[in-house]
This record gives structure tokens, C-alpha cells and sequence, in this order.
């Protein structure tokens, strides 16, 4: 489980990905520039990114986000969206598997590494394993 705080909506599966919509359990969020929480719904959209292979398959996950209104005059954003610990913001890739990436990266060169991810269900070419590389280092 990625979050306790995500509901599961439904999924989708085909030959190669498996696709899960999930949206927060959460009625308010922090804004992240200023710290004020709020319960104010500016809208919602769904952000896609990447988890984990499931038995071989490539896992996409659709969060269903919604977008807030800081309640904070002094704040210098008007809205914000809900984050979540498991991915960096504008991540297209959960944190954990971005760990995988490199403890497989460390074993390998980038090109074996990605043809190897790539058979476990995780799609990443070798220039983005050299550039988690290089930002982990």
C-alpha cells in the first residue's frame, strides 16, 4: 500500500499494465509555501505516475488530486495541490521505485540495468537511471 490515506476506486488490467485509480481519504491539505491547512476545494485532475511492477506488469496509478485554496491572505500561492510522502512533487515515478532503479543501477551498467527493469515492469531508459545517478550520488 502506497498511503493508508488513499482509497481504492478501481482498476484496469491489460496484457502488459495494470491500471489502479485511487483517490485521498483527506478532506484538507497543507499548503506547502505557507503551512496552513485548509478544507477550501479549488478543483480536482488526475495525476498519473508509475509504482512498482504487479507480478510482471507495468503499474500505472491514477490519483484522483484535488487542488486547494490557501485560507492564508499572507500566502504568496493561491492554491496548492494535496502532496503525499511516496512521490516527489511532480514525480512521475514513486519514491520507491526510483530506489529500485538504483539498487539495480549499482549492480549493473545503466543499459543492462534498464533491459532488466524493463523485464520486471519497469519502463526507465538509461539515461534517466544515469541522472537518478547522478542526483543520488
Amino acid at each position: 500500500m502506497l498511503d493508508p490515506e488513499l482509497l481504492y476506486l478501481s482498476h484496469e488490467l491489460t496484457d502488459t499494465e495494470v491500471t489502479i485509480h485511487v483517490q485521498s481519504k483527506q478532506s484538507s491539505a497543507t499548503c506547502p509555501y505557507c503551512g496552513t491547512s485548509s478544507m477550501k476545494v479549488h478543483s480536482q485532475y488526475v495525476r498519473e505516475f508509475h509504482d512498482l511492477a504487479i507480478q510482471g506488469l507495468q503499474t500505472k496509478i491514477c490519483l484522483h488530486n484535488k487542488k486547494y485554496f490557501c485560507i492564508n491572505p499572507d500566502c504568496p500561492k493561491r492554491t496548492f495541490a494535496q502532496r503525499f510522502d511516496f512521490i516527489a512533487y511532480k514525480a512521475k515515478k514513486t519514491d520507491r521505485v526510483q530506489i529500485e532503479i538504483l539498487r539495480v543501477a549499482m549492480e549493473m551498467s545503466s543499459v543492462s540495468a534498464s533491459d532488466y527493469l524493463r523485464n520486471h515492469g519497469i519502463e526507465v531508459s538509461k539515461s534517466v537511471i544515469c541522472e537518478l545517478i547522478k542526483k543520488n550520488a
